[in-house]
């Protein structure tokens, strides 16, 4: 699924039929169950309690969405293709971009 230079996977919360994908706070959950995936392993004090920067929920157009890092696929793959599956899996919508930053 690599056709560009993109840093980033969006999954959305929308099938390919455009229907809402449910329960309302999926990106949340898939996002805490990626948690301990993260730059450095999840060996930090208070690794726990936030999410990982590789695999964040979102919205896009205010429809959630989870946002995930290419970096994932290298230094954890099996997370990468778990997360992948469910979106194959419920039929959502999967874009790669890259999130604009509007920090400077």
């Amino acid at each position: 699924m690599r056709d560009s230079n993109s840093k980033e996977v969006f999954i959305i919360g929308q099938t390919s039929q455009g229907k809402t994908f449910r329960p309302s706070d999926w990106a949340e959950r898939l996002a805490g169950v990626m948690s301990q995936f993260r730059p450095g392993g999840s060996n930090r004090p208070g690794a726990h309690l936030s999410y990982s920067p590789w695999c964040t929920p979102n919205q896009l157009a205010g429809v959630k969405c989870v946002i995930l890092h290419r970096d994932m696929q290298e230094h954890e793959p099996m997370a990468w293709d778990f997360v992948m599956n469910f979106a194959k899996d419920n039929d959502l919508q999967v874009v790669e971009a890259c999130s604009l930053n509007t920090d400077k």
